[in-house]
């Protein structure tokens, strides 16, 4: 599998190119946000590993215009930026996962390993998940209540997507984490309360009933009102 590195420091980027390649992948290094756009126009990588701060395009736009193309290419952020806002801002970018600065190899391949498997189709998945009037295209990412279409977020597509695998099924707070953000936030955060209210009001913004439960100390739910 090809691995695209986007990293400006010269010790990380060749670091990061020989642990790669020792791990049987192929690492393809840019030092610039320009270089890897270009690259990524001519021929997708299997996944990437894009620092934040970078001397031209930052890592933040360079996940926009990704995102934006239509690519799905996994990215892995890697950044010394350890902020909770800094880390919602990369995720909501478009990021698939945030590991900060410095890291152990054995963690950063271990996140590489389940962005990779998440990417990889399962033989028979359908292409529109359903539930009830709910329905999620995950090819167009185009999003279905009744005849109503509304757009999503990319952390709100993947909490809704995780639901809709899911349905009926309550899932804890620390599994939806895991699952969507790729680590577990501080216990102590809101930052999943706070997507859950930003993708009711979207499910619920015609009148329809509450699809999306709340379990009191336990997690949310799918399931009928």
């Amino acid at each position: 599998m090809r691995i695209l590195v986007v990293e400006d420091d010269p010790a990380v980027r060749n670091s990061l190119s020989r642990a790669l390649r020792l791990e049987g992948y192929e690492a393809e290094l840019h030092e610039e946000g320009g270089s890897a756009i270009r690259s990524l126009q001519v021929a997708a990588p299997d996944a990437i590993l894009l620092d934040l701060q970078l001397p031209d395009v930052d890592g933040l736009e360079i996940c926009r215009r990704i995102r934006a193309s239509g690519d799905r290419t996994p990215v892995l952020m890697v950044t010394a930026r350890d902020a909770i806002d800094d880390r919602v801002a990369g995720l909501d970018a478009g990021a698939d996962d945030y590991l900060v600065k410095p890291f152990d190899l054995s963690e950063l391949f271990a996140r590489l390993r389940a962005l990779l498997r998440r990417r990889s189709p399962v033989e028979g998945e359908a292409d529109v998940l359903r539930f009830e009037d709910l329905s999620l295209d995950l090819s167009t990412r185009d999003a279905r209540r009744g005849e109503r279409i509304f757009t999503l977020t990319r952390v709100e597509f993947d909490l809704l997507e995780l639901l809709l695998r899911h349905p009926r099924q309550v899932l804890t707070r620390e599994v939806i984490l895991d699952r969507v953000w790729g680590y577990n936030f501080d216990t102590g955060t809101n930052s999943l309360a706070v997507y859950v209210g930003y993708l009711r009001r979207k499910l619920e913004e015609g009148g329809e009933p509450r699809l999306l439960q709340t379990v009191r100390g336990v997690g949310y739910v799918l399931r009928e009102p």
